[in-house]
C-alpha cells in the first residue's frame, strides 16, 4: 500500500472520530474538521518532528490552529498517537481514543477550541477568535530563530478568517523579518459561518495576495497526500516565506456535513450513523506505518527565577542619555523611567525581549532596541499582530515586553485576552496614559484601558494567577521596581506610562509588591486613594486642603487586583478615589472591595467630560473637572465643607 493510502486511510479514521466525539459532545464542528483530514494525517503522522511523551520539549516542531473551532481533527490524532497532556510535566499522562467522549466537558483538557492552559500543550497558545494564529506563529518563529533552532512552525488558517486585517498584519511580518521557518496553510473549503465565503477569498484570489506581500504561494489539492507532503516539504524559493493554499471540502467524506449551514453543528442518532457507513475504513489496513520523527537535541534546563536588579541609581542609568538632567533633579516621565529600566533589564537577563509598534521613541523601548537589536522587533502600525507575535515568544520561554500607546492597544485587546486565557507571559506597557498628555487630545489618550484590564484582573486563570495584574505607578522609582517585578512575575502583567515629568516621591530603597499599595500622606477626615499622575494632583490639593484645616491622607494604588489588605492599609471609613481615566477602572475596584465591609463609604473621580486638546496637562484637567482644585471642592462637599 502507498503513502497515499495510508494517508487516506488514517484521515478517514480521524473523521470517524471527529463525528463521534463531536455527537457525544452534542456541539462542536465536524465539518471543518474534516476538511482538515489529510493535512492533520500528513502533518501530524509524517511531517512533524514533535514528542509524543514531552509536547513541552523546545526542539519540537510546532503547531498553531488559528482556525480553532477545527480542533476535533487535531486531538482525534494526538489521542490515537498517544500524546501527553497536563498542564506540566509532573502531572502529564497519555490522552486515549476513549477520552475523545469527553470533549468540551468542564473536567476535560479538550476544550471546544485549543486551550493550552486547561492541559492540552501540544498548542502554545488559546486560539478561535479568528486571524490571531499566524500572529503567534511568527513569535515562535522568532525565538527558534534567536535560539539557533531548525524547528518549523505550522499554522493552519480558514480561507474565510484571511478576510481579518491582523492576517495581513502577520504575513507582512513573515516577509518582513523572512520567516522562513513558518510555514502557513491555509485550509480553502469555500465556506464560512453562515454561507460561502467571498470570492475575494478564493484559493486564486489569496495567491494573488500572498504574492503581492512578498511571500510564495503554492496552490495545492488539500485532499491529495502526495500534493501535501510535497508543499510542506518546499524548500522557501528566494528565501521567501512559503503559504500553502489547499483547496479542500468542508464535510469531506460526509454528504450531509457538505451543505451550507452545517458549520457548528454536529451530527447525532440516525444522522451520525449515517456518516460513519459514509466514512468506512478500507479493508486491509495500510501496510505503511505512519509515525511523527523525533526532534534531536538535549533538553535545557528551564532558564527562568528571578532576575537580580539593584535599587535604582537614575543618574547612573541615564548617564549618557538626554534624561541625565532630569535624574539629576529627580524629576523624570514614568515612560524615560521604563525606558531606562528595560534597558537595564535587558542587561541582565538575556531572556528579555522587546517590540513596538512604530512609537518607540515615545515609548522609550527604542533604548532596548540601540542596546539588543537582535532581541528588538517593530512590528510597525500593528498592535493586534504585535500581541499575538509577544504570545508566540512567551511560550518559547522569553519575557516580552510589547509597547504601543495605551490608546493603540485598545485595536488589541482581543488578542489581549486570547493571551491572558493561555496564560502567557507577556508584559504590555501603555504609554500616553490618562489625559495627562494635553496637546494631543484624546485619540492619543488611554482612558478606557483601566476598565478593559481591571475586568481581567478581576478574574483567576487556571494557574490561580489574576487574568492580568494592572500597574499605575506615578513615579520613576516606582516604575523602576513594579518593572522588574513585572519582569519576574509568571503571568500577563499591563502596566500605564505617563507623558509628563513627575517629580520622584519614593526613595530608590523603598520596597514594592507586585500587588500593593503605599499610604503616602496620613490623614484623619478622608482619605484620598489615587494612581498614577493623579497621586501628584492629589498631593497638590491636600496642601491646599489642610491650610483650611482638612487632613486628607492619600494612598497610592499602584496596582489591580488590590491588594488583600488594602482596606486595612487604607484606613478610614470615608475615601474617595481620584483617577484620570475613565470609570470602571480603580475606583470600581475600591467599591466592590468596601461592599463587603460595613461603615466604608465611597466616592469617586472621574472625567466629567470627554477630553480635548489642551496646552498643559493643567488644562485638560481644570477642563475635565480633575484639577486639584476639584478635587479640594469634592472633598469640601463631602465632608460637609462645601
Amino acid at each position: 500500500m502507498s503513502f497515499a493510502d495510508a494517508v487516506n486511510y488514517k484521515a478517514i479514521q480521524l473523521c470517524r472520530r471527529a463525528v463521534e466525539m463531536t455527537a457525544a459532545a452534542g456541539s462542536g464542528h465536524p465539518s471543518s474538521a474534516n476538511s482538515l483530514a489529510h493535512i492533520t494525517a500528513v502533518l501530524m503522522y509524517h511531517k512533524m518532528r514533535y514528542d509524543l511523551m514531552n509536547p513541552w520539549n523546545p526542539h519540537s516542531d510546532r503547531l498553531v490552529l488559528s482556525e480553532g473551532h477545527a480542533v476535533p481533527i487535531i486531538y482525534a490524532a494526538y489521542a490515537d498517537l498517544g500524546g501527553v497532556v497536563g498542564t506540566d510535566p509532573a502531572n502529564g499522562r497519555k490522552l486515549s481514543v476513549d477520552d475523545l467522549k469527553t470533549l468540551r466537558d468542564i473536567e476535560s483538557v479538550l476544550d471546544g477550541h485549543p486551550n493550552p492552559a486547561v492541559g492540552f500543550p501540544f498548542f502554545d497558545a488559546a486560539t478561535g477568535s479568528l486571524g490571531q494564529g499566524i500572529s503567534v506563529a511568527a513569535g515562535l518563529g522568532l525565538a527558534a530563530q534567536m535560539d539557533g533552532s531548525d524547528k518549523t512552525i505550522y499554522v493552519l488558517c480558514g480561507d474565510g478568517e484571511s478576510r481579518e486585517g491582523q492576517i495581513w498584519e502577520a504575513l507582512d511580518f513573515l516577509a518582513d523579518r523572512g520567516l522562513t521557518n513558518v510555514r502557513v496553510i491555509f485550509n480553502c473549503n469555500k465556506m464560512g459561518q453562515s454561507d460561502y465565503v467571498s470570492d475575494q477569498q478564493s484559493p486564486e484570489t489569496l495567491a494573488a495576495k500572498v504574492k503581492a506581500y512578498g511571500l510564495h504561494p503554492v496552490v495545492i489539492n488539500g485532499h491529495d497526500p502526495d500534493a501535501v507532503l510535497q508543499a510542506l516539504s518546499l524548500a522557501p524559493p528566494e528565501g521567501k516565506p512559503v503559504v500553502v493554499i489547499a483547496r479542500t471540502t468542508k464535510g469531506w467524506g460526509v454528504s450531509e456535513l457538505q451543505q451550507v449551514g452545517y458549520h457548528g453543528k454536529p451530527l447525532t442518532g440516525e444522522g451520525a450513523d449515517a456518516a460513519l457507513e459514509e466514512l468506512k475504513l478500507p479493508d486491509p489496513p495500510p501496510d505503511v506505518q505512519l509515525c511523527p520523527a523525533m526532534p534531536k537535541g538535549e533538553i535545557p534546563e528551564a532558564d527562568g527565577g528571578p532576575i537580580a536588579m539593584p535599587d535604582p541609581d537614575f543618574t547612573e542609568l541615564a548617564e549618557g542619555t538626554k534624561f541625565a538632567d532630569g535624574a539629576a533633579k529627580g524629576e523624570l516621565a514614568t515612560r524615560h523611567a521604563y525606558g531606562l529600566t528595560l534597558l537595564a533589564l535587558g542587561k541582565a537577563s538575556d531572556r528579555i525581549v522587546a517590540l513596538d509598534g512604530d512609537v518607540s521613541n515615545s515609548t522609550f523601548s527604542q533604548l532596548f532596541g540601540q542596546a539588543f537589536p537582535e532581541r528588538f522587533f517593530e512590528c510597525r502600525i500593528a498592535e493586534q499582530n504585535m500581541i499575538s507575535t509577544a504570545a508566540g515568544l512567551a511560550a518559547t520561554g522569553k519575557v516580552p515586553f510589547a509597547n504601543s500607546f495605551a490608546k493603540f492597544l485598545v485595536r488589541a485587546y482581543d488578542q489581549i485576552e486570547m493571551a491572558a486565557y493561555t496564560c502567557a507571559n507577556v508584559k504590555i506597557v501603555g504609554s500616553h496614559s490618562g489625559i495627562s498628555l494635553g496637546a494631543d487630545g484624546p485619540s492619543q489618550m488611554g482612558v478606557v484601558d483601566t476598565a478593559f484590564f481591571g475586568s481581567l484582573a478581576s478574574v483567576r486563570t487556571p494557574k490561580g494567577h489574576p487574568g492580568a495584574v494592572v500597574l499605575n505607578p506615578c513615579d520613576a522609582i516606582s516604575t523602576y521596581k513594579l518593572t522588574c517585578l513585572m519582569a519576574d512575575y509568571e503571568g500577563l502583567a499591563y502596566m500605564r506610562t505617563l507623558r509628563p515629568t513627575t517629580p520622584f516621591l519614593y526613595q530608590p530603597d523603598e520596597t514594592f509588591r507586585l500587588i500593593g499599595q503605599k499610604v503616602l500622606v496620613e490623614g484623619k477626615d478622608l482619605v484620598i486613594v489615587s494612581w498614577g499622575y493623579m497621586v501628584h494632583e492629589s498631593l497638590k490639593a491636600i496642601e491646599t486642603l489642610k491650610a483650611d484645616g482638612v487632613e486628607c491622607g492619600l494612598v497610592d494604588a499602584y496596582s489591580l487586583p488590590l491588594a488583600d489588605d488594602f482596606l486595612e492599609t487604607v484606613g478610614g471609613a470615608t475615601l474617595l478615589v481620584v483617577e484620570d481615566n475613565y470609570a470602571g477602572g480603580l475606583g470600581s475596584a475600591v467599591a466592590v472591595a468596601a461592599g463587603d465591609r460595613t461603615g466604608v463609604r465611597v466616592g469617586t473621580m472621574t472625567p466629567e467630560r470627554m477630553p480635548k486638546s489642551g496646552k498643559s496637562a493643567d488644562d485638560v484637567l481644570a477642563y475635565v473637572g480633575l484639577d486639584s482644585d476639584s478635587i479640594c471642592r469634592r472633598v469640601r462637599a463631602v465632608l460637609g465643607k462645601a
